[in-house]
């Protein structure tokens, strides 16, 4: 058996912003939109503590296929929406997710095994085009 990789995560000469406004374009393509952003590094600072750099998550859906995966299996649900996070690290912008198809991997179902497939490579596309 071969180990999952997590995560896809690629680099951008992008601002945190722009990098934002790049995805929100190319997840619309897909029909996937933004349903909120959420700011690590503000949320921190309210409540006293720091980060060095920005840290922003994604939470994206495209309602198609959250519809197709909760009938294959409520437990699914767990894991939508999907997110994808924009962060700093050491001056650099990088744009990543968990890949759907190993948050997956931990039920045993095909069907699901290739919707998440599917869905996972439209999302790196996505990623990939906002570079």
């Amino acid at each position: 058996m071969t180990a999952i990789n997590f995560a896809y995560t690629i680099e951008t000469e992008k601002s945190i912003e722009e990098a934002i406004t790049a995805l929100e374009i190319h997840l619309k393509d897909e029909q996937f939109g933004v349903l909120w952003t959420f700011d690590i590094k503000e949320k921190l600072e309210e409540k006293g503590f720091q980060l060095e750099e920005e840290f922003k998550v994604l939470e994206v859906c495209n309602p198609q296929e959250a519809e197709r995966v909760l009938k294959e299996d409520k437990i699914v649900g767990y894991f939508l929406p999907c997110k994808i996070v924009v962060y700093k690290e050491k001056g650099k912008t990088k744009i990543g997710l968990p890949r759907p198809s190993a948050l997956i991997s931990m039920i045993d179902n095909q069907n699901l095994k290739e919707l998440a497939l599917d869905i996972e490579q439209r999302l790196i596309a996505c990623l990939d085009k906002s570079v």
